[in-house]
Order: structure tokens, then C-alpha cells, then sequence
């Protein structure tokens, strides 16, 4: 794993925001990238041609596991794995659902077990992951209404330590990073009102959103060589935030 220059590498949620800037990067650092999106389209437009652009929702086991066939298929193996792809909840804590807290734990829980769990039946020589988490899971929530968003990135923490104790003996390191806010689609709902963005910004430190160009640099250096010996760690790119 260590001597690999060319990596053979599954992103979830490739079609936009972080994922998508993830999969730019290494694909602009000439590694083998599968784009993973439930937007067919936006995956493709990412994958440029030249890589595998996957359909997938998540959250549905029979389509996750269909989908991780097709990277092996295309790959003949896997060597690192994002998981990029979830869903975000704003509604108050009154007024949220069982339905709405479920289909969030579906995607971003239950879907990020799904791909560690194909990813890691793949990597046979050893390999990297990265899940992505959130200060959220740290905090406890950034805005009011997160409950469900919250809670499902404080789940993602704790199962990556698990799939680090888990899968470390296999030479396959697990870490996780913890974005603060980023200004992606992601976050426009949100964010759309002048004043509660201004209050997110005042959060940080620097006074302003991150970006998704500049986690996926973070998320690269995880799955690379060079972090060989970082494992079961939660790495937070958040401006500033946790600290307060």
C-alpha cells in the first residue's frame, strides 16, 4: 500500500460539494476514481469520461452492493473509499419526525456502514478510508433543528473507531474528518437567510464558510500513503468552530 502511486479509489456522494471536490482532486492527481452519486449526471460530469460514474442510493443495500460490483468490475479491487454522500435536516427539534429522522439515519448512517462494509470486503492488500463526519457530531449541532443530522454524524464517529479496531489487523486504516460549515449546495438551505449565515461565519475563527476545495486536500492526504500511520482519527476542518 505504501509503494501504490497510482490508487484505485471509490467516492460517494461525487456529484457535488466535498465529494465532488475530492474526486476532482485525485482524479487531477491521476488516480483511478469511482464516482458514486444517486445524480447519474452530476457523477458523470465529475468523472469526465474517463472514470467510472455509478448511480446509488446509499441508504439502499441491494443498490450499494450492486454498485461496489461495478467497481470491482471496473477495478478489479479497491485500494481507498470516501464516503462523502449524505442528507441534512433543519427542522426544529418539536417538530421533527420519526420519518424525517429515519431517512436521515438510513443515509448517512446506515449508508456510510453499507460502503465501509462493501469497500472493505475489497481491499484485499489493505487499503484507506475516510468517512466524513462533522462538528456537529462534535457539538452536538451548529443550528438549532439538527437533531437528526447531529445525532447521525455522532453515530458516524463512533462507528469509524470501530471499523478502525475492526479492520486495522486486515491493513486497512480508518480515520474520519469532521467538517465545519462549508459553503456547498449542501448548506444553501440553511444558509439562505442573510442573518444565519452571518451567525455560522461569526463561529469560526476566520469569519467566513470553508469551501469544498479545501477539505478534499484533507480527505486526500488521509487516503494517501502519507498518512500511513494516522489511524481510528477524527481530523477537523472546521475554521475553528469545535474550539468555541
Amino acid at each position: 500500500m505504501g509503494e501504490m502511486s497510482i490508487m484505485r479509489i471509490s467516492i460517494t456522494g461525487a456529484g457535488s460539494g466535498i465529494g465532488a471536490a475530492t474526486a476532482r482532486l485525485l482524479i487531477e492527481r491521476g488516480h483511478q476514481v469511482a464516482c458514486l452519486d444517486r445524480d447519474i449526471e452530476a457523477a458523470q460530469r465529475v468523472a469526465g469520461g474517463a472514470h467510472p460514474a455509478i448511480a446509488v442510493d446509499v441508504a439502499d443495500e441491494e443498490a450499494v452492493v450492486r454498485a461496489f460490483g461495478e467497481v470491482r468490475a471496473a477495478f478489479s479491487g479497491l485500494d481507498a473509499l470516501a464516503t462523502c454522500a449524505g442528507i441534512f435536516e433543519t427542522t426544529s427539534f418539536e417538530e421533527t419526525t420519526v420519518a424525517m429522522f429515519r431517512r436521515v439515519h438510513e443515509v448517512n448512517v446506515i449508508g456510510t456502514f453499507l460502503c465501509l462494509r462493501e469497500a472493505a470486503g475489497m481491499m484485499e492488500a489493505g487499503g484507506r478510508i475516510c468517512t466524513v463526519a462533522s462538528v456537529a457530531g462534535l457539538r452536538g449541532g451548529g443550528l438549532a433543528g439538527t437533531v437528526s443530522y447531529a445525532t447521525s454524524k455522532g453515530a458516524v464517529l463512533a462507528m469509524t473507531k470501530n471499523a478502525a479496531r475492526v479492520l486495522g489487523p486486515k491493513g486497512i486504516a480508518v480515520n474520519t474528518i469532521a467538517p465545519g460549515m462549508i459553503d456547498t449546495p449542501f448548506a444553501a438551505t440553511p444558509l439562505k437567510d442573510p442573518a444565519t449565515r452571518a451567525r455560522v461565519e461569526g463561529m469560526t475563527s476566520f469569519n467566513r464558510l470553508g469551501t469544498a476545495e479545501e477539505i478534499a486536500p484533507a480527505i486526500a492526504w488521509l487516503l494517501s500513503p502519507e498518512a500511513s500511520y494516522v489511524h481510528g482519527a477524527t481530523l477537523v476542518a472546521d475554521g475553528g468552530m469545535v474550539m468555541y
